[in-house]
């Protein structure tokens, strides 16, 4: 039985999170929500939910926290003479486009502000609500830079539900990444987590799948359980999986040293030791295979505050 779901406030006084992670590609993310209704069993944001003094389990996807004034917190910071017009990445920590994002638009209101400044955008999510956006994705594309990447960790809907219960159908997010493509706006196919044992031999047929739907680059990190994510996981999947728990938490043990999770920087992403080279071996071979090209080039600086003239001009276009 599914958890009702709850909402509460976020009365917080900013919304740039900084990032000084040395082993991650962005300094800076915005999280219009806290915790996540798509209710992932390995999702890394679940301890987060503990600093609101609730669970990292149901009350993860269950009690949703609302950053209502997000995009005035966001135009805010983008005043202040210290901004640069650094890249931003939506969803550093819990999807932006949750289901509670159709109704509340504080992704899509945030997305305005970035495109009214022309700040560059980066994008992870599961959420095929990211479509509706595209007029601000094509403005932000023309304008400035964005890049939006579809996380699929499976290539079929029965293995993902029992993993990602109420996250949206896998061709569901093909199919969006694809309208986006089709659109011109750069995408790409995030497979992650990869979960030894479990989802690895589909590496291939997701590498390709993308491709096909217009996706432009390919990545993936290795499965990550940070602080009680993995009690969480751990149960699920024994649950999910009673024939194939001990085959994954021992791939899981082997790519990790003896462990099931490691937090060093450079490491946390990455295995070690020979299955683990297999698998990377694996994901080189489809991307080659499916025709991905190497890494892109850093967000370009497009950045600039709005003069009053221009947005007098900005407001008569839209009467």
């Amino acid at each position: 039985m599914r958890a009702r779901i709850q909402l509460f406030e976020d009365n917080t006084h900013q919304i740039l999170s900084r990032n000084d992670s040395p082993d991650l590609p962005f300094q800076w993310s915005v999280n219009p929500y806290r915790g996540c209704f798509h209710a992932c069993a390995y999702c890394y944001a679940r301890p987060s939910h503990e600093y609101w003094g609730f669970g990292a389990g149901t009350d993860f996807e269950s009690k949703i926290v609302l950053k209502r004034r997000a995009a005035t917190l966001l135009q805010q910071a983008f005043e202040k003479p210290s901004w640069k017009g650094e890249l931003i990445v939506f969803s550093g920590n819990t999807d932006c486009y949750q289901p509670i994002e159709a109704t509340l638009g504080l992704t899509r209101a945030c997305l305005e502000v970035c495109a009214k400044y022309r700040n560059p955008v980066g994008i992870i999510t599961k959420g095929v609500i990211a479509a509706r956006d595209l007029d601000l994705f094509t403005q932000l594309h023309e304008q400035a830079w964005i890049r939006v990447y579809f996380s699929i960790a499976f290539a079929d809907d029965d293995t993902a539900r029992l993993v990602e219960p109420q996250a949206p159908g896998i061709e569901a997010r093909f199919e969006a990444m694809r309208v986006l493509s089709e659109a011109g706006i750069p995408t790409g196919i995030s497979v992650a987590p990869i979960i030894p044992g479990l989802n690895e031999e589909a590496i291939p047929e997701i590498l390709s799948r993308a491709k096909q739907a217009g996706a432009t680059s390919a990545t993936g990190s290795l499965l990550r359980l940070p602080g009680n994510v993995e009690h969480v996981f751990v149960d699920r999947m024994r649950e999910a999986f009673p024939d194939r728990i001990t085959k994954i938490m021992h791939r899981i043990r082997e790519v990790r040293g003896g462990a099931l999770s490691e937090a060093e920087f450079f490491s946390r992403h990455h295995g070690t030791g020979t299955y683990w080279r297999c698998v990377e071996q694996l994901f080189e071979l489809g991307r080659r295979r499916a025709g991905f090209e190497s890494d892109e080039l850093p967000a370009p600086q497009t950045f600039r505050r709005p003069t009053a003239q221009q947005s007098l001009f900005h407001e008569e276009e839209s009467l």
